[in-house]
């Protein structure tokens, strides 16, 4: 059984304690784990077949992957990126909640910080109201 608290899936570069500490704060709710996932894509191979083997290797069974609180750091490959989050909206039923990290302005050396959390689901649900909206017109 899970701890109580967010899973983040990472597909990125490594996240710091500063990057956890942001999220935490950003949800209100503390970190039960991070999931790191070493990506290496070669792009002579189908960016299906690849996802999917990353998203297995999250190692995650079906029910946890319905019900528990996630977030990923997708990749920074734009199309993998793009396949992959089909290959989870499948897994989830719903798009994911994803990291936006971003550099810190005049940091030396380079620095990152979380940006933004992106509740995929909810940018989905507005932009499908958009549609309504058109067609009533």
């Amino acid at each position: 059984m899970e701890q109580a608290g967010i899973v983040i899936v990472n597909f990125a570069h490594p996240l710091t304690a500063a990057h956890c500490a942001q999220i935490t704060a950003q949800t209100g709710t503390a970190l039960a784990r991070v999931i790191d996932i070493p990506v290496q894509v070669d792009v002579t191979r189908p960016f299906a077949l690849q996802a999917a083997a990353l998203v297995d290797a999250v190692g995650l069974s079906a029910a946890a992957w319905q019900t528990l609180p996630l977030i990923i750091n997708p990749p920074g490959l734009a199309p993998l990126t793009a396949v992959l989050l089909a290959e989870l909206h499948g897994r989830l039923g719903y798009f994911p909640t994803i990291l936006r990290i971003r550099p810190v302005n005049d940091a030396i050396p380079v620095q990152y910080e979380v940006a933004e959390l992106l509740n995929l689901q909810a940018i989905r649900e507005q932009a499908r109201q958009q549609r309504v909206n058109a067609t009533s017109e």
